[in-house]
């Protein structure tokens, strides 16, 4: 058994996000371990840009109400104890209700060794059109 060293929590780059964004690292595996587990906390308003992961990505809604936008137009919420797959390869963002605060436990994995697909692809930003737009909540 061993425990993780934490790293120091971590501002979300620009080019990823709009707004304020904080993220700790909880677990970073080592091969043969390809699991990511980050907690991630979003300031209100804030919002990731388009993305998506190679093998998938699992929010799990910790406090606040989470937007998660899909190409289509959808904008779901999920609410704390929730949890949303996004499958392999689907274009999505998540973030924050513009009047609250948001955490959720993101978890994903990195492709198999000696793949050439990144973890996760950075895309454009979502417009303000985008992340205003209706919100349905799937149960």
């Amino acid at each position: 058994m061993e425990f993780v060293k934490q790293q120091p929590t971590g501002k979300g780059p620009e080019e990823w996000f709009t707004g304020d964004v904080w993220f700790d690292v909880l677990y970073a595996g080592a091969e043969p371990s390809r699991m990511r587990a980050n907690m991630v906390r979003f300031a209100p308003g804030a919002h990731t840009a388009w993305h998506h992961h190679a093998v998938g990505q699992t929010l799990h809604v910790v406090a606040g109400v989470a937007l998660i936008g899909t190409r289509d137009g959808t904008v779901f919420e999920a609410h704390p104890g929730e949890t949303v797959t996004c499958p392999p390869g689907e274009d999505h963002w998540h973030g924050a209700t513009a009047d609250r605060f948001m955490q959720h436990l993101a978890l994903w994995e990195a492709p198999a060794p000696g793949g050439d697909r990144p973890e996760t692809t950075w895309l454009e930003k979502v417009t303000e059109e985008q992340y205003t737009s209706p919100r349905t909540h799937a149960r």
